[in-house]
């Protein structure tokens, strides 16, 4: 499983960011997927989930009506579109994967969206 995340950096306050993450070594078309991210000094925080086809998606709290997640299931690819920026949204992104190659290696709170990997991250700095 390799997941390759990219697009972050530099955002200005209240700007946009589009993070894309590619993926290969598993079949992505059939796989969940979603965004993770850890903020500086705390722990993983779970982001976003996107089911195998795109059809239904869901978001933490602090995402709800700011991010955006897709894929694109012919380029093997997953985005998460981030407006409206804040301070906070810094933190190093993760692509995370649902593969069924062996059991869960991180839940969100309550368990409802696992993942049994994730990709190197791309930094977000928002200032």
């Amino acid at each position: 499983v390799q997941l390759v995340e990219s697009g972050g950096g530099l955002a200005q306050l209240g700007r946009s960011v589009t993070l894309s993450c590619t993926a290969q070594g598993f079949t992505f078309r059939t796989t969940p997927m979603g965004w993770l991210r850890q903020p500086p000094g705390k722990a993983m925080e779970w982001v976003s989930d996107i089911s195998a086809s795109g059809a239904t998606a869901d978001y933490e709290t602090f995402a709800k009506g700011r991010f955006t997640i897709s894929r694109d299931n012919v380029k093997n690819t997953l985005y998460l579109q981030m407006n409206f920026l804040k301070p906070e949204d810094t933190a190093v992104y993760y692509c995370a994967a649902k593969t069924t190659r062996r059991p869960p290696q991180w839940c969100s709170r309550g368990g409802l969206y696992c993942y049994t990997d994730w990709g190197q991250g791309t930094q977000v700095t928002v200032s």
